[in-house]
């Protein structure tokens, strides 16, 4: 029998457990850096980008790309509280099982016993009040107003902006409507499990001088365990519109993907997207709509004189039909064109000046494999970096700020930035030609890019996300700071935030 030397043997030992080491060893250092702390507040996560503008004096930094201010407080960036509220709301969150009007029923979350929650309405300048009591929501609750520019205490993000709102507890949100437009609100704390599970509502905020004779019709659109409704219903919803009178069906997509909105049995006018009148919007047909995830379109129809009906389609299984003497109008098939809202509409003065920016931030989109708090698996990135090791935008007020948002991660991504509409200056380097498009909620596909801009002008800390929400708890995550603002709050600790 052949005998290996002992030496040869030991040799070959140590060669293996060096092989061995050399592998794993990164690995090992991979995962450990990945784990996130019990608690951790979102201003230590990542690294600064100051985006080519100045670094702020009272800044130093403190560890691994973490970052500390001296100034205000999110807590003090409030509504005036001297001036008393126009609207008062409360709503009252429970874990519940509820039935759908079809009988099908929802192991989801209701807010005053109901799915979707109150709609709320405004009139623009009115100051909102809403008291959030938490019944029975195990894992807390927070409300965030979706497009709403609101103070940043007000932001309803767990863990950023407040601590989760626990069961007997309460919370209280003010905010001044200043713009007129179609909004909708959800919670940020577990809100890829809570939004799916019925956590949210319409708000719309209507001009003072509101327009005679116009049909006004709120659509939520909302994924209940597969099935789609509007407003909570399954299939069709019929809203009575008179021969030549005009409707304005105000669509929410309150769903983690895109969806196609189409008109049949009349010409449409886009008149708003993401709360904004667009300027000179012309009637179209025989095309379609792309709302994305977040997103709102506000479609405008004038109804035919001989009083036929007319189907605004919701993604193809579920619309609503406008009508009077019949609501008898057939589905259609998605149109082939898609409105292409960077050339609809007619140009208008945007207010400033985004050839002059200053500061310049890039978001790059993609996905490799490597460790998300300890999980191996592929995982999204920013800037080539995974979470939590992403960019930290930071800004001063009064900055005029464009970014350039890039996607070749193989996915279409949903992006929306809290706090701020953005003005989108190009796709994939066309330049924008109609009506300023003003957006909150932005689809941004695989292969795409878009140049955005807006003016810093809404002091804060601000989450920059993903609006596929199950995106969002893969690390599709950073967040837009102003200098000099500071949080108590932090994702995990007592409070057990997890704004994601």
């Amino acid at each position: 029998m052949l005998r290996i030397p002992r030496m040869n043997r030991r040799v070959r030992l140590v060669a293996a457990c060096a092989a061995t080491t050399a592998v794993l060893g990164p690995l090992i250092w991979l995962w450990q850096a990945s784990l996130l702390p019990d608690a951790y507040s979102v201003t230590d996560m990542g690294y600064a980008d100051y985006g080519g503008g100045p670094v702020a004096g009272s800044m130093t930094h403190v560890g691994h790309g973490a970052h500390r201010m001296a100034g205000h407080g999110v807590g003090s960036l409030t509504a005036d509280p001297r001036r008393p509220a126009d609207v008062a709301v409360t709503l009252t969150a429970r874990r519940q099982r509820f039935p759908l009007p079809s009988g099908r029923v929802v192991d989801g979350y209701t807010l005053n016993g109901q799915s979707p929650g109150p709609v709320i309405r405004a009139t623009a300048g009115q100051l909102v009040q809403v008291r959030l009591v938490n019944e029975s929501v195990s894992e807390g609750v927070t409300l965030h107003w979706h497009g709403v520019d609101v103070p940043n205490a007000a932001d309803g993000v767990a863990g950023v902006t407040q601590d989760a709102v626990g069961i007997g507890r309460e919370f209280t949100y003010r905010f001044v409507a200043d713009q007129a437009g179609t909004f909708w609100y959800h919670s940020h704390q577990v809100s890829h499990k809570q939004v799916s599970g019925g956590l949210l509502g319409a708000l719309v905020v209507t001009p003072p001088a509101r327009p005679a004779g116009v049909v006004d019709v709120v659509a939520l659109v909302h994924l209940y365990r597969g099935a789609r409704t509007v407003n909570g219903r399954e299939g069709d919803i019929r809203v009575e519109a008179p021969p030549g009178g005009r409707a304005r069906v105000r669509v929410i997509d309150t769903e983690n993907g895109p969806m196609s909105v189409w008109v049949a049995g009349a010409p449409f006018r886009l008149v708003a997207v993401d709360g904004t009148d667009l300027n000179g919007p012309s009637p179209v047909q025989n095309t379609a709509v792309l709302v994305t995830a977040g997103g709102r379109a506000d479609v405008e129809v004038t109804m035919p004189a001989d009083g036929s009906p007319v189907r605004v389609h919701l993604g193809g299984s579920a619309a609503v039909v406008l009508g009077s003497r019949s609501y008898d109008v057939p589905a259609v098939p998605r149109p082939k064109a898609t409105l292409d809202l960077l050339s609809y509409g007619t140009t208008a003065p945007l207010g400033f000046d985004p050839q002059r920016p200053d500061r310049r931030f890039r978001y790059d989109i993609g996905r490799r494999p490597g460790f998300l708090d300890g999980r191996p698996g592929i995982w999204w990135t920013v800037n080539g970096h995974l979470f939590p090791h992403v960019p930290m935008f930071i800004v001063a007020e009064g900055d005029v700020v464009r970014m350039r948002i890039a996607n070749h991660s193989g996915a279409v991504h949903p992006m929306h930035l809290h706090g701020h509409h953005a003005v989108v200056l190009s796709r994939n380097g066309m330049p924008a030609t109609g009506s300023p498009w003003w957006v909150d909620s932005l689809n941004v596909g695989n292969g795409e890019s878009y140049e955005i801009a807006f003016v810093a002008d809404n002091p804060g800390i601000w989450m920059d996300h993903c609006h596929d929400l199950p995106h969002a708890t893969q690390g599709l995550v950073t967040h837009l700071m102003y200098e000099g603002i500071t949080t108590p709050f932090a994702v995990g600790g007592t409070a057990d935030n997890e704004p994601e």
